[in-house]
């Protein structure tokens, strides 16, 4: 069984930073892309960001500039550093990983975390 373990999220003032750091586990022969997703309360689930295996990187218009994923593939980890956090910035922040089993190498499957709660104050 593959899953997501998300964190450091937590409560932070308005320009702040925080690392939030996910780490894939499990039968994984390999990790394709991995990603971050937000949900605010009464919003839809919205792409932050996203980066390749080869390391190319895609980022929402609204956090560009802001915040840097990056990825250590020999941890199966994702990362997103987050700076100059804005209270719009508070949600909970969902990694994601297309990821292709041992069981079944030649299919991937996109698994998800938990999340992880991002507040940040005014």
């Amino acid at each position: 069984q593959v899953r997501l373990v998300g964190s450091g999220g937590g409560l932070v003032q308005a320009g702040g930073s925080l690392r939030l750091s996910c780490a894939a586990s499990g039968s994984i022969f390999s990790i394709d892309a991995m990603g971050w997703y937000r949900q605010a309360p009464g919003k839809q689930r919205d792409l932050v960001a996203t980066i390749t295996s080869g390391g190319s990187t895609n980022y929402a218009d609204s956090v560009k500039g802001r915040f840097t994923i990056s990825r250590d593939n020999a941890k199966n980890t994702v990362y997103l550093q987050m700076n100059s956090l804005k209270p719009e910035d508070t949600a909970v922040y969902y990694c994601n990983a297309e990821i292709y089993t041992v069981v079944l190498p030649g299919i991937p499957r996109t698994y998800w975390g938990q999340g992880t709660q991002v507040t940040v104050s005014s």
